[in-house]
């Protein structure tokens, strides 16, 4: 893990306009359960997010595979 890919709440949802504080708040809650877990990195009680993990992590979530191009 790289410290350059790590991102607080806040600057996850400033670089990723789509996704608020709160939603993102509610993934990492539930991060046992939605499969989140890998991409949260908590040290002394702050929360980072590996942004690497993350795209990973969101990709699981399509609902259908991506078309390859021809």
């Amino acid at each position: 893990m790289l410290h350059e890919n790590l991102r607080t709440v806040k600057d996850l949802a400033k670089e990723a306009k789509c996704f608020s504080v709160g939603k993102i708040r509610w993934w990492i809650f539930h991060a046992d359960t939605n499969g989140m877990k890998s991409a949260i990195v908590k040290i002394d009680g702050r929360i980072y997010i590996d942004i690497t993990e993350f795209w990973k992590w969101l990709e699981t979530k399509r609902l259908a595979p991506r078309m390859k191009a021809a």
